[in-house]
């Protein structure tokens, strides 16, 4: 049942539409439990959002022509102007009484079983005895790793196959043989007397307990459809399993290729008639070339002169190459610069930040502002489908669609700031053939091929050492920095560059929907980038937990976290909002020495690379 009451039933903020109660997802209202709709159910106008490179990654993603990015509708109060918001259904359509009923027995809390047909205008249910009830949902429901979900056939589950119980009035109660709520002390009876069957049953997945999936996806409609084989699954209705939003974001940074572009054009009437590499070095001297080509290397002007007459091909770009390419070419900081535009970094003179433990830094870049765009393209249950290491979405993962057929996805924009640390390549590649940094990098490997094992459905991307390395420095660093630049550690995101070809960087960024993103707290801090290096280095060598933590091996059986070397919540983990991969894909071990001596370390005590 559709909810499109005169007045809104309540109010969730843009962000969180992409976040965490996009379409198919489950939330709770004043009143209602309900099932947020699909695309299609979110009223008009809708803001558009331009980022042409997010938008083709998406297109690219979903197999579809072209997607448009759309904010989610906002809300307007003007007196007489139209209603605007996102229409929700009601689910699950089966309630349990609010109250126990009278029973004999006072171990045993007894509540009946209430479909929404059954429920009076005002929300209670009138049993036979003509007593008023209020009810609240069954807080289990059914569903499946393609997303669908549906509430549980409990006549058929109760009596273990098909029964006339539902057909000839019998009611349902759900008996509670303790005080914990947990699903062992739960039992569901038929009031036949002859079915009784513990909650517990449903979770038992192999046997196909709840049946076979039907393949309904009521977040798109009533009677909404489409062919599953899967097998039903328990699912608390307010679990954090229930909705994992896939999302895919962007820094929308100017790309090198339109600066190189636009560099060529205006030099053109010099450049035309090059026809190697080397006219392009000699037309450089020449005072308006070079002012024109200031920043671009003579290679990047030579491949932009051949895609100019057709004997060069655009090259594809990942999500994170284009930015990094952006990032690394940063012109240098004059003390004159105007902040301007959506996008603007500068680079810090090496003198600012040089110290022992920036050895082998190779540059530090201010980004005093950025722009960070962020779109839904679908959702998962049970389990959660994150990016690659580049940023690209898993297009092997089992995604539930926003709409059928999709021609748009929402997507908001925050404004920020940022510090990228660009890291020495030849640094970096040296330290990853160390004998001890190979050794270290076949453990990691042995641990994700066990979360491989343990996660069959999911895409399984594979993320470098080279990754694990900069993503576990990156924690360090955000922990420190945020104890310095006044945004509390929730507030700064953290991207990830490691591209063999291009580079290796992280940038650490804050993004806001208002100006409160560019404050310029995290670029002043940047500032005093060396001494907050010091800091996190200092930070990841010694844990509250070791040695127990230092001593983790990845492949453990017994702990079963797969994806961590030395990484715990008393050193690695932040919060789930700032980090890129869900917290995975971390070992400090890799950035200093630690307790266990594994040698494995990027930065030594003296500063040198190991």
């Amino acid at each position: 049942m559709a909810i499109q009451p005169k007045k809104p039933h309540g109010v969730i903020r843009g962000g969180q539409l992409i976040m965490s109660y996009g379409p198919g997802a489950m939330a709770d209202l004043k009143k209602h439990s309900v099932l947020v709709g699909g695309l299609a159910f979110w009223s008009a106008p809708r803001a558009t959002i331009n980022e042409e490179r997010l938008a083709a990654k998406i297109a690219a993603v979903l197999s579809v022509p072209k997607v448009r990015l759309e904010a989610p509708p906002a809300a307007d109060d003007t007196p007489g102007a139209p209603q605007t918001g996102v229409t929700v259904f009601q689910f699950p359509e089966w309630f349990v009484t609010q109250k126990a009923l009278d029973n004999s027995n006072p171990n045993v809390q007894t509540r009946q079983f209430v479909h929404r047909k059954s429920i009076a205008r005002g929300g209670v249910y009138i049993d036979r005895d003509k007593v008023k009830h209020t009810v609240v949902p069954i807080r289990f429901v059914r569903a499946c790793r393609n997303g669908h979900i549906g509430d549980i056939d409990w006549f058929t589950f109760v009596h273990g196959g098909k029964t006339d119980c539902a057909a000839v009035g019998r009611r349902l109660f759900l008996d509670e043989h303790g005080t914990t709520g947990d699903i062992g002390e739960i039992k569901i009876r038929c009031e036949c007397g002859k079915a009784d069957r513990p909650m517990s049953a449903a979770a038992e997945f192999g046997n196909r307990t709840l049946g076979t999936c039907g393949g309904e996806r009521p977040w798109l409609g009533p009677y909404m459809k489409e062919s599953c084989s899967e097998a039903n699954r328990l699912l608390v209705r307010t679990a954090s399993n229930t909705y994992f939003p896939q999302r895919i974001t962007v820094i929308s940074l100017p790309e090198r290729d339109e600066a190189v572009a636009a560099a060529v054009s205006a030099a053109w009437d010099f450049l035309e008639t090059a026809e190697e590499l080397e006219d392009v070095t000699r037309e450089r001297r020449k005072a308006k070339v070079k002012e024109a080509l200031d920043g671009i290397s003579d290679e990047e002007v030579w491949v932009e002169i051949q895609a100019r007459r057709g004997g060069g091909a655009a090259v594809d770009k990942t999500v994170k190459a284009a930015e990094l390419e952006t990032l690394i070419t940063a012109k240098d900081e004059t003390g004159y610069d105007v902040v301007e535009g959506t996008f603007f970094a500068r680079s810090l003179p090496r003198s600012v930040w040089d110290d022992e433990c920036t050895r082998q830094i190779e540059r530090v870049v201010l980004v005093h502002r950025l722009r960070e765009v962020s779109a839904l393209i679908g959702f998962t249950r049970f389990e959660s489908a994150s990016v690659d290491a580049e940023g690209e979405a898993d297009i092997n993962v089992r995604r539930a669609a926003l709409a059928d057929p999709v021609d748009w996805v929402p997507a908001v924009e925050n404004k920020g700031e940022g510090i990228f640390i660009q890291f020495r390549k030849e640094a970096i590649q040296k330290w990853m053939g160390k004998p001890a940094v190979l050794a270290r990098a076949k453990q990691l490997a042995n641990g994700a091929a066990q979360w491989k094992k343990d996660h069959p459905g999911n895409g399984g991307n594979v993320f470098p050492f080279s990754y694990v390395f900069l993503h576990s420095f990156s924690h360090l660093l955000l922990t420190a920095i945020a104890l310095e630049c006044g945004y509390p550690a929730s507030s700064i995101k953290e991207r990830i560059y490691a591209i063999d070809s291009i580079g290796y960087g992280v940038l650490l960024y804050t993004a806001s929907a208002d100006a409160e993103g560019t404050l310029g707290g995290l670029v002043d801090t940047g500032r005093r980038i060396h001494k907050l290096i010091a800091a996190a280095l200092d930070l990841g060598r010694l844990c509250s937990n070791d040695p127990v933590c230092a001593q983790h091996n990845p492949a453990s059986q017994e702990e079963r976290r797969f994806l961590h070397g030395a990484a715990c919540h008393g050193c690695q983990l932040i919060a789930e909002t700032s980090c890129e991969v869900m917290n995975e894909h971390l070992d400090r071990a890799l950035v200093v020495e630690t307790v266990e001596g594994l040698g494995a370390e990027f930065f030594t005590d003296d500063g040198e690379q190991a």
